[in-house]
């Protein structure tokens, strides 16, 4: 049966865009007679130079496996209107970390499945650990300018300060060379984090200078492998070396607490150094600059007002800035409700906080990195569950709606706490073989696979359990990514406004098991297990997708904290 939009929308499309009114065609889910052409909206401030590269995607037709629809009946409709394009989507939002703790990322198995998962960015070497990291020294190695015990926060020395080095060969961390070596067996690029840290302890005459001119080394080492640096990681927390200092030792008159105006100061020095470097040897890089992603005016006290000073010190030198969001409560034994209801809640706001930080400070706003994302979520193994990677769904989704253009996920491989830790594979957990995909790899394999190169306006009807973020493909196809954030199943109706559906429908839903209460470790993928205790099926790329003909309707059921990814034919 055909049924027409109402006529006061009529008028209105009408008179926006001069097109005839589109009738949607409730038979196939799908629009019948003109349809309005989409338009891609400019590039956002928040996007930038990542969309530099951007490229079309062409949706390839998996094996498939005919499916019956569901029979009970829907309690919710999507509708995806293909003349209102959201965002184009970068292949700089799925990338990922490193750390040069988790072995030399030479296992072959893991090489490939990192290939698979395609990231596109790896950044390295690491988070905190970058500001005690000397890409050029033999294991053991540091500089003779540094102390050999840095201080806590609490200024008090610290009898467990160690420096990391580069040009190791243990089978416990990663050597520099093997960490390009892993970018180009990947088809990935690189961020690299320089030691900014190193310019606060340093006990040279002039520390600035020098931590500058070694960043600005490896730069020249690097000589055009790496497009993207980043000085320094979360310099605001009093966790990061260099925070606090022994100012006794200090010869360049540094305060003893770090402050946002002081590292805006010393990111000039770095930046200046850094792109002399790249010219040098004939390049371009773009440099980030560390912010806060929400309200630092009680942060720790060299960190209060941290943006403020960052950016009014720091003025146009940086080509972007960098955040990192862990979006749940800190060290919270949080629920599935909680967690998922984070992605929306916390990623908007992050936007319009950094936003308004740069219009406090008068500067330009720049594109925004955030290199570093996950859950704090703990206690019940939150991290290594399915419910990690239907959030990783929402921010993924959520970051293409709010315009941002750069991600990575923390991190590939952690390790430390049996099960409890970030990685998207398994280390040193007891039972488990080192690399293990774990859940949340599976929901991003079939994510970027799945959704499209331009997000397009979505919107859910009869429950607010479920979200949508659909796509399309270049090549013409139609995607919908699907997530229920209920406790029950939900059958889900699947409209089109301005595209011609096709004659078939293809999707893979993926569900957690049933071990361990609400934070199962396991994921299935169209039924398919695991066959061990961890993760999901080895077969996933080659798992048939479900099938069904668009006729009579597109219909699919989402399990309960179930995602379905969902591609439509065009016609």
């Amino acid at each position: 049966m055909l049924s027409l939009v109402s006529l006061a929308a009529c008028k209105k499309d009408k008179a926006a865009d001069q097109t005839t009114p589109v009738v949607v065609d409730q038979g196939n889910g799908g629009a019948t007679g003109p349809i309005t052409s989409p338009t891609d909206p400019a590039v956002a401030v928040s996007q930038g130079f990542f969309l530099d590269d951007w490229q079309g995607k062409t949706f390839t037709r998996p094996s498939v496996q005919s499916v019956a629809k569901p029979t009970a009946s829907s309690s919710a409709t999507v509708t995806a209107d293909f003349a209102q394009v959201v965002s184009k989507v970068s292949k700089n939002l799925f990338g990922n970390n490193m750390n040069p703790f988790t072995g030399q990322y030479t296992d072959a198995d893991l090489v490939k499945n990192i290939t698979n998962l395609s990231p596109n960015i790896i950044r390295a070497p690491g988070g905190s650990l970058s500001d005690v990291y000397f890409y050029d020294l033999p294991s053991g190695g540091k500089p003779t300018d540094v102390p050999a015990q840095l201080l806590k926060a609490d200024g008090s020395a610290d009898p467990a300060t160690g420096y990391w080095s580069g040009m190791v060969a243990d089978n416990w961390s990663i050597s520099v060379a093997n960490y390009y070596s892993l970018l180009q067996k990947t088809n990935s690029t690189g961020i690299i984090t320089v030691n900014y840290g190193y310019a606060r302890y340093g006990l040279s005459d002039h520390p600035v200078e020098t931590a500058a001119h070694y960043a600005a080394q490896w730069v020249r080492n690097d000589r055009g492998r790496t497009k993207l640096w980043e000085v320094g990681n979360e310099n605001f927390g009093n966790w990061e070396a260099g925070y606090r200092i022994d100012v006794s030792k200090n010869k360049d008159g540094q305060p003893e607490i770090l402050t946002g105006q002081l590292y805006g100061t010393h990111f000039k020095v770095f930046a200046d150094s850094m792109r002399k470097a790249a010219s040098d040897v004939g390049v371009t890089i773009k440099i980030g600059i560390v912010l806060t992603e929400t309200n630092d005016q009680n942060n720790t006290t060299g960190g209060q007002n941290w943006n403020a000073g960052v950016l009014s010190a720091a003025g146009s030198s940086p080509d972007f800035f960098v955040v990192h969001n862990y979006y749940t409560p800190y060290n919270q034994n949080s629920t599935p409700e909680v967690i998922l209801a984070t992605a929306s809640s916390v990623t908007s706001p992050m936007l319009s906080w950094v936003t308004n930080s740069a219009q406090t400070a008068g500067v330009a706003q720049k594109p925004v990195a955030m290199d570093e994302w996950n859950i704090f979520a703990t206690g019940s193994k939150q991290q290594v569950s399915y419910i990690a990677g239907v959030h990783a769904v929402l921010v993924l989704g959520e970051l293409i709606k709010n315009q941002v253009s750069m991600a990575c996920r923390w991190d590939l491989a952690n390790g430390g706490s049996d099960g409890n830790d970030h990685g998207l594979f398994s280390y040193q957990q007891t039972g488990v073989t080192d690399f293990t995909p774990r859940p949340a790899f599976y929901y991003l394999y079939y994510f970027q696979k799945y959704f499209g190169d331009r997000m397009i306006s979505s919107t859910v009807s009869g429950s607010t359990d479920i979200v949508s973020y659909a796509s399309s493909f270049s090549s013409g196809e139609a995607g919908v990514t699907l997530v229920n954030k209920g406790s029950t199943d939900k059958v889900v109706t699947i409209n089109f406004k301005n595209y011609y559906t096709g004659a078939s429908y293809y999707y893979y839903t993926l569900k957690g098991g049933t071990d361990n209460g609400s934070f199962s470790g396991k994921v299935t993928v169209n039924n398919n297990g695991p066959s061990g205790d961890v993760g999901g099926p080895t077969s996933y790329a080659t798992i048939a997708a479900s099938s069904s003909a668009t006729s009579g309707g597109i219909f699919v059921t989402i399990p309960a904290r179930g995602v379905v990814f969902l591609v439509c034919d065009k016609k």
